[in-house]
């Protein structure tokens, strides 16, 4: 280890920066050096400039893992270097926005079917039942699953914030089944590493990846499909369905006009039936509707029919569109 690196190692340590955003920015200092064949503290706004075009046109990578070489490099000059740091020389790259692929019930059906294990079809039901992402899906803990609140509690999530998912019946039942299935009864990871999963660590986000990938190919999804794409179908997990409660399909978007909240494939449903569960969604909506500039009003658009609804009052239609769901009860 250089005397560079230990510094800047040491750095990232007393701030408390998390270690996978210790690993990021480590790795990205030493990669801007390396093709300079010099060591970054010899480099200057030229060399970053240089190293930018290199990784946009030359690599191909997206706007934000070019902004996170950035920072790494910013936090380099400027924290530890001591040097000053122009952000019109060396500005952030625009991020570009995309609606998320989004999977019909059928697909997401075929999918959970396609698992290869048994092992696999638990990862992927859990994906979807409780919109968790990829890293905190393989931190979970057998002391995280709270069957008495019926919860799941998420810990040091994004942010390093905690909180807790809902735990629907049918998740409850098919992770019972997943822990009399492991040949050696895990003592803490839900789901532990390993061939034969019984290891004493847990298992790696590359694990649930590739679980959603060969899944996909299996049930010959042409869209692309990774483990968050499970994660949109839980923005809100409150509309009742012929089978338990099922996500709402949809999700809030911020335009110049106010908010959209897109409604996707999804089975009919008169709004008198949300019973318990029309103040959760009251509730979103007001929360959403408090952050409208005045004078910007709110439009509820379903996607399908691309008819809006609501205007000042913003209120939802008499139908709402929902469907069912055998894994978010």
């Amino acid at each position: 280890m250089t005397h560079l690196r230990k510094l800047m190692l040491e750095e990232l340590q007393r701030l408390n920066y998390s270690e996978e955003t210790i690993r990021s920015y480590i790795h990205a200092v030493e990669d801007f050096s390396r093709p300079f064949n010099c060591s970054p503290d010899c480099l200057g706004p030229r060399h970053i400039r240089e190293y930018q075009v290199d990784l946009f046109h030359i690599r191909k990578l997206s706007s934000s893992t070019v902004a996170i070489h950035l920072a790494a490099l910013r936090f380099f000059y400027t924290k530890k270097l001591k040097k000053g740091w122009s952000i019109a020389d060396t500005p952030y790259p625009k991020g570009a926005h995309h609606l998320p692929a989004i999977l019909s019930q059928e697909e997401v059906a075929q999918l959970i079917d396609a698992a290869s294990t048994l092992f696999h079809r638990t990862l992927l039901i859990t994906l979807y039942a409780t919109g968790t992402r990829n890293a905190e899906l393989t931190r979970l803990k057998f002391s995280d699953v709270d069957s008495k609140r019926m919860v799941i509690h998420i810990q040091g999530g994004k942010g390093r914030k905690d909180r807790d998912v809902m735990l629907s019946p049918k998740l409850l039942e098919e992770l019972r089944e997943h822990w009399h299935r492991l040949r050696r009864k895990p003592r803490v990871w839900l789901f532990p590493g390993n061939h034969d999963h019984c290891a004493d660590h847990p298992i790696d986000t590359k694990t649930v990846w590739h679980t959603c990938q060969q899944a996909a190919q299996q049930a010959g999804i042409q869209k692309g499909v990774h483990p968050h794409t499970l994660r949109h179908y839980a923005e809100f997990r409150t509309m009742p369905s012929r089978t338990g409660i099922s996500p709402i399909l949809g999700r809030f978007e911020k335009s110049a006009h106010g908010i959209v909240f897109h409604l996707f494939d999804c089975a009919v449903w008169e709004w008198s039936a949300l019973k318990d569960c029309r103040a959760c969604l009251v509730w979103v909506l007001l929360t959403e509707i408090s952050r409208i500039k005045p004078g910007r009003g709110c439009t509820l658009m379903a996607s399908s029919s691309q008819e809006p609804y609501g205007g000042d009052a913003c209120q939802l239609p008499q139908r709402a569109r929902a469907g069912p769901s055998d894994y978010a009860e």
